[in-house]
Formats: structure tokens, sequence, C-alpha cells
């Protein structure tokens, strides 16, 4: 990253850290094409990318989309002898809601569905008027903190990760189908991870910092380093 542009040792201002090795650097805008690079481990640390806040918004009303059909839609059909049942993921909440399991299945359907439909609202929420390059709402820099905070317990991954594991010993005993709502997972871990790229937290608080007078149509896509 380039070494130009004032800062405060005090505060920190102006200077943004390297999420691999933490090494800190000055805050400079980039212009497209540019990357900016850390000096001590050349991970990427910032890209800029034309719209990605209306891309970011897009994707988030998308996995909305999908998560409402994961929930509903049938997830998969068992048959074996010419019987077969099939359910939904609110179908199985519905069945375990009374009794031991009630607190397990409430914990299990708020991490594999309430977690990333709140974080894709508060995105919506925080990035809508910073898109438009208005100022942004009254509570967006909570609302992105929570956002950020629930990033990492959003694991829809998880969950079709240990569905498929467990399938595979299911299915020597039925034969089973696979409905409409495993795929929108599927879709959901795709659409998930696109706006993961596309997202910036360095870049969204300084648009809220500036009030929404800085994004310009070039954010920057976050550090694309593991």
């Amino acid at each position: 990253m380039q070494t130009e542009g004032t800062y405060d040792l005090t505060t920190g201002a102006g200077l943004v850290a390297c999420p691999r090795c933490d090494a800190l650097h000055v805050e400079h805008d980039l212009e497209p094409g540019e990357t900016a690079r850390c000096i001590r481990c050349n991970a990427v640390l910032a890209s800029p990318r034309a719209g990605a806040f209306t891309r970011i918004i897009a994707l988030s009303v998308t996995s909305l989309v999908l998560m409402v059909g994961a929930v509903f839609f049938p997830f998969l059909e068992i048959s074996r002898m010419g019987f077969g049942n099939e359910t939904s993921l609110f179908g199985v909440a519905m069945a375990f809601s009374h009794g031991a399991l009630m607190p397990l299945t409430v914990a299990l359907m708020a991490t594999i569905i309430g977690l990333p439909v709140l974080r894709a609202i508060l995105l919506v929420y925080t990035l809508l008027p910073l898109s438009r390059r208005r100022s942004p709402f009254s509570h967006a820099v909570g609302a992105f903190r929570l956002s950020e905070t629930l990033r990492p317990w959003s694991m829809a991954e998880i969950f079709v990760i240990g569905t498929a594991l467990a399938l595979v010993k299911v299915g020597g005993l039925a034969t089973i189908s696979l409905g409409p709502a495993f795929w929108a997972f599927c879709g959901l871990i795709v659409v998930n991870g696109a706006s993961n790229v596309f997202t910036s937290a360095t870049t969204i608080w300084d648009a809220i910092e500036d009030g929404g007078a800085s994004t310009d149509g070039r954010e920057l896509s976050r550090n694309a380093a593991p």
C-alpha cells in the first residue's frame, strides 16, 4: 500500500492493519485496477471493485429468497419398498418442537436459518443508503458491527456437509432423493461466499464515517488472503 496520506498515531486513524501479519499501512484511496498488498507478507489488502455495495445488497436479497425456499420446500424424500416420506426443515423443527429436544432444535434453527437471515438484513440496512451516496441510517454502526460479529456463526455450509455425511450412511438402507431445499442451501453457500468477496469492512466503516459521501462506486473488496 502506498505511504502517502495523513494519519494520527494517537488514535490510529488513517492506518490499516494487515489481517494476516498485522503490519500497519497508511490508508490511501485506490483507483480502479490498483491493488494494495502488504509490504511484509504480500497479502492482498484491498482491490477496487465498481459497484461493490450494490452487489452486496443484491446478493443479500438473493440469500433471503433462497433461505425461504430452503426452509419451506421439501428437503429430502426417503423411500423403501414402495413407501416414502418427504419433509422440510420447517416440518422437522415442528416435529421436535416439544419435549427435551426443543432447546436443541431452537439452537439449531437459529444457527442455520436465523443468523444468516439476520446478517443479510443488517447488510441491506447498512449499505442501502451508502450505495445511493446518502447518509447512513441512524443505527448503521451497530447494525454493521453486529453483522461482522455474526459472520463466523453463519454455518449453512456446515449443515449441508453434515447432512451429506449422514445421507451417505442412510443411503444403504433406503432410497434418498434430494429436494429443492437442499439445492437452495447449496446455492446459499455460493451466494454467501460471493458476498464475502465483495465485502470490505474497512471500506464500509469509512463510508459510514464519511456519511456516504465517499462511496463513488469504487468500493474495495475485502482481503482475499485466508
